[in-house]
């Protein structure tokens, strides 16, 4: 524990955000860093509880959608403390003993650790989400985030279908057990949903590709433009492979059975987001292979992540007005 009295003494404190108008006119990410004695004393808030519910990823109650603290099993207070003693090499070390990619939680995770934060209690919750991106975005900055190819190989092979958070975590861990991994992606870029699925301000997609560079230089092989029963058999794969493990994901969207839905101008939010990504990332929207916006007024059904999502690429399309449901 860090500083006993920390939690007494200092308050929750968040970096600002980038001004709502000047990040409008861009697809970058709005979420700043703090400083380094900020982040020193919100680490320094964090208890040491005897009982750490923030790192216990518990499902409350039984069978239900309800979660509470890490599904990961974050080392949370391990770290919090060293972030308070300067230690940040050391905090790495513990992050990514439980966290493959602790750079897209750090920006996506809705935090249920800091929901069952003792703290949060009577006070509230210590910073830890904003923490661990500042510790994985100082490493990367730093260099302290390399490749790590196993010492040796064991002979078996193993194709990964689907290079989403869950295909990229499996790929990266049976890599470096030894085996020579593959993985399938029918999309033209790796990372599923965290590339085409979450837009650029919330989740920067230099993050997802500098992993992809650091898992090929382990020895990873991405097939790209390659779709599992089209282009691939399941059964070659089979053939091919000592091992095939399924991350697919759910692209299937729900939709809206009602009268009108077969109008023009109406469009599923993954469609949207999907297209949106792929010209920026593949021309700065130059190319106009998306669905625009502009000058559109927007409404937007759900109120969700991805509805958010929808609503601020629409205002960064210049529409005329966007209404969320």
């Amino acid at each position: 524990m860090g500083k006993p009295t920390g939690f007494m003494e200092f308050e929750r404190e968040l970096p600002e955000d980038r001004d709502p108008l000047e990040r409008l006119k861009d697809f970058d990410e709005f979420h700043l860093h703090l400083s380094d004695e900020t982040l020193r004393d919100q680490g320094g808030r964090c208890m040491d509880c005897g009982v750490p519910f923030c790192h216990t990823g518990t499902t409350l109650p039984v069978n239900s959608p309800l979660a509470s603290g890490c599904p990961l099993n974050n080392l949370i207070p391990e770290w919090n403390d060293l972030i308070y003693r300067g230690l940040w090499q050391e905090a790495l070390e513990r992050l990514h003993q439980t966290n493959n990619f602790p750079e897209f939680t750090g920006r996506v995770c809705p935090a249920p650790c800091e929901g069952s934060c003792v703290l949060g209690i009577n006070d509230p919750a210590v910073t830890i989400k904003n923490i661990e991106v500042s510790i994985i975005d100082r490493a990367w900055d730093e260099g302290w985030v390399v490749p790590q190819p196993p010492e040796r190989r064991t002979g078996k092979t193993v194709a990964v279908v689907g290079s989403g958070p869950a295909g990229m975590s499996a790929a990266m861990q049976l890599n470096r057990a030894g085996h020579q991994v593959t993985v399938f992606e029918r999309s033209d870029r790796i990372g599923g949903l965290l590339m085409y699925g979450i837009p650029n301000m919330k989740l920067d997609k230099s993050s997802v590709l500098r992993r992809v560079e650091q898992m090929e230089a382990e020895g990873v092989v991405f097939v790209t433009n390659t779709e599992v029963g089209t282009d691939i058999s399941a059964q070659k794969m089979i053939d091919d492979y000592d091992a095939v493990v399924l991350c697919i994901g759910a692209l299937k969207p729900r939709d809206l059975p009602v009268p009108g839905r077969d109008l023009q101008g109406i469009h599923q939010a993954i469609d949207f987001l999907h297209v949106n990504t792929k010209s920026l990332l593949d021309s700065k929207l130059a190319d106009g292979n998306y669905i625009s916006a502009k000058d559109k007024n927007v409404i937007v059904l759900g109120g969700a992540d991805t509805g958010s999502g929808c609503v601020a690429t629409s205002l960064r399309h210049d529409c005329k007005s966007v209404f969320q449901f």
